[in-house]
């Protein structure tokens, strides 16, 4: 199902390039699309539906629940959505019927359902020593993991398929907490689980780096590229050397410091212009930047906050979705199979301008990854010498 905010001409747009099979994480795909749901960033009743609202759209493969926003003292908020919980007595538990539900839904239809520990409102600063934070890891195991008997489970018999660490603020004695959980996951072998973490974009990150720095084995990281001087807003156009946007960075701690040196790097984005204090670029101005990382082996994907912001900004998700599956260089990319045409997707085909599109020599023209085409593009579709004009999607079209 689709969102009534997402217009169907945007919808339709992307239709022939949705993939036939909806898939959750995939570790060898650079073309993940994760969106956290749960706290109703846009703030408005109709602007966070139910989870199983968005699991139907193949554009989506990561859905991580936020928050447990205490660990001692488990503590769950999902916004509007708690309107359909009530409290277990004597917690600050939810007991969620409906998300469990959906969770279920959700899992049927490939989606990589996550929890996401900490959040803004976090304020425990983690545990006094590590038999504390290995005790929490085995109680927060009990409420979300595979012991369906456990008492007080929030999502009742629904097992979610990993935990997101999104801490804000430094912490204490992480480690022992995100190894014992590692260690309970990798023991289950009835599922595959995932452990994730959202750290700030300048490194090492403040809060994460106890278990960043070689500690704890991540499957993914979401980086959130905003809100500081090395998102997204600092890349410059066409410059193969960075001086601020700072992914290049990231992908050298996946190959030299983590743990998991197969570790996927996804580059977190506001979806909306509300999102985040500073970082929010339109699809045009976000998929040279996505083009760019797509260079980096540890590329994995974009990860969006939120998607009460995301559905309240139609043809975002289509954009961000065009730009990881065509286009540029890394996995995920485009296969041109003759002149004029550029295969996106099985089964469908995209036509491209056949005239030369690069600059003579002496001239300028657009620098890589720079647009040079598009609905409703007015500037120039001529590229630098060596690049040529590639269609990525109807929107969209750069220099490569």
């Amino acid at each position: 199902m689709i969102s009534s905010s997402l217009t169907l001409a945007s919808f339709a747009g992307v239709l022939a390039l949705a993939p036939t099979a909806l898939a959750g994480f995939s570790a060898s795909s650079s073309s993940n699309v994760a969106v956290y749901w749960g706290q109703n960033s846009y703030g408005q009743a109709s602007s966070q539906t139910r989870l199983s609202t968005y699991c139907s759209n193949s554009e989506l493969n990561i859905i991580p629940l936020a928050f447990l926003n205490g660990i001692k003292t488990p503590i769950t908020n999902f916004a509007n959505a708690g309107d359909n919980c009530t409290l277990y007595a004597g917690t600050q538990l939810l007991d969620c019927p409906q998300i469990e539900e959906d969770i279920k839904t959700c899992q049927s239809q490939g989606k990589t359902i996550m929890l996401s520990v900490g959040g803004a409102t976090y304020t425990e600063g983690g545990f006094s020593d590590s038999t504390s934070a290995s005790a929490a890891a085995d109680n927060i195991w009990g409420l979300f993991g595979p012991n369906t008997a456990y008492a007080n489970r929030p999502f009742g018999s629904a097992v979610i398929d990993g935990f997101d660490f999104d801490f804000e603020s430094t912490t204490s004695n992480m480690v022992p907490f995100a190894t014992e959980l590692r260690s309970l996951m990798d023991a289950d072998t009835s599922k595959q689980y995932f452990l994730s973490a959202a750290p700030q974009c300048p490194y090492p990150d403040a809060a994460d780096n106890d278990m960043l720095n070689g500690a704890v084995a991540f499957d993914f990281i979401m980086v959130q590229f905003y809100n500081n001087y090395c998102g997204i807003q600092s890349y410059t156009a066409g410059s193969a050397t960075q001086n601020n946007f700072n992914f290049a960075t990231w992908d050298t701690w996946a190959k030299q410091t983590s743990k998991n040196t197969a570790v996927k790097v996804l580059l977190g984005v506001p979806a909306n212009t509300g999102a985040a204090g500073t970082g929010y670029e339109p699809i045009s101005t976000l998929t040279p930047v996505i083009q760019y990382c797509k260079q980096f082996s540890s590329f994995g994907g974009v990860m969006m906050w939120d998607m009460s912001q995301l559905y309240e900004n139609p043809g975002f998700l289509d954009g961000v979705y065009a730009a990881l599956i065509t286009g540029g260089s890394g996995g995920g990319g485009t296969t041109t199979t003759a002149p004029g045409t550029t295969t996106t997707a099985p089964g469908t085909t995209l036509t491209t301008s056949t005239k030369t599109t690069t600059a003579a020599p002496g001239t300028t023209g657009v620098a890589q990854w720079g647009q040079c085409g598009g609905t409703g593009y007015t500037g120039s579709t001529v590229c630098q010498a060596p690049y040529t004009c590639v269609m990525g999607s109807v929107w969209w079209s750069s220099c490569q």
